[in-house]
């Protein structure tokens, strides 16, 4: 597999209109160098008025983030800004106040075990100070960024910052997991890990092996996160058929199972989702 493929969905955050009424999303490619192990570098900026809030609603990702936190807090931060927030497992929720500034590294699934050396099944669902995960060196440069940089700077001082990391880096189950990854994102027939496994000649314990190391939950969890991303971002491209004809499409056989799953993640069933608005 090319590893400078796209490894996640377009899906993302939810309500996107409303998003951009209360903050700033740009989105930057990273150092060519990086691109085996991150998928982009994303910069966030809002300003507030004074009690106004706006609780941003995004999709989990299989992916690990490195990020500077600047200005108000969200909850769960700890005092280092510095921080990696492992794979986020539900609906991630953060409320925007006053104003804030954050830069994010997102990681390909597996991006940060791989290039770290490290075994990320004890990051999920959990945001912890990257001293300790990442080298002094890598923490010290993203100390540098400041909320006066634009994304453009803010992402080139990221980038140097983890250059030179992936220099020795030669990680052959890193490899598979991203073809196990392109297949789940390439090919929309793939709705078991079965058909992984069969594809792949790989056995289950095998593929949760690598998965619980590198991304740090299942290939399940994975494999049906991108099948609701799939769900989400055809209705929000206006997709207006039987939504029991949908949820088949992506293996969901029973559609009360789906509703539940849709509505678990994004906060509300299917049929008024699509019919927001």
């Amino acid at each position: 597999m090319d590893r400078r493929n796209a490894t996640s969905t377009s899906a993302g955050i939810l309500r996107p209109e409303q998003f951009a009424r209360y903050a700033s999303l740009t989105r930057v490619a990273c150092d060519p160098a990086l691109e085996p192990w991150v998928e982009n570098t994303w910069h966030l900026r809002w300003d507030l008025p004074a009690g106004t809030q706006f609780v941003s609603q995004t999709l989990p990702h299989p992916a690990c983030t490195l990020s500077v936190e600047l200005g108000h807090p969200r909850a769960g931060l700890p005092d280092d800004r510095v921080v990696v927030t492992g794979v986020v497992t539900r609906r991630f929720d953060v409320t925007l106040a006053r104003s804030g500034w954050v830069l994010g590294v997102k990681f390909r699934p597996g991006g940060l075990a791989a290039l770290a050396g490290i075994d990320v099944a004890g990051l999920t669902d959990r945001v912890v100070p990257a001293a300790g995960i990442l080298p002094d060196a890598v923490v010290a440069g993203m100390r540098l960024l400041t909320d006066t940089d634009e994304p453009g700077a803010a992402a080139a001082k990221a980038d140097r910052a983890l250059l030179g990391m992936g220099d020795d880096v030669r990680d052959r189950s890193y490899d598979v997991v991203l073809r196990l990854i392109d297949d789940m994102l390439g090919d929309r027939s793939i709705v078991r890990v079965s058909q992984l496994e069969e594809r792949h000649g790989l056995s289950t314990r095998q593929i949760q092996r690598l998965f619980s190391r590198y991304v740090g939950t299942t290939p399940k969890w994975v494999l049906g996160r991108y099948r609701m991303h799939d769900v989400v971002t055809a209705l929000d491209d206006g997709y207006d058929g039987s939504l029991a004809d949908l949820a088949a499409a992506y293996g969901w056989y029973d559609q009360a199972h789906f509703a539940r799953d849709f509505t678990a993640l994004v906060g509300v069933p299917p049929s008024s989702y699509r019919d927001r608005g």
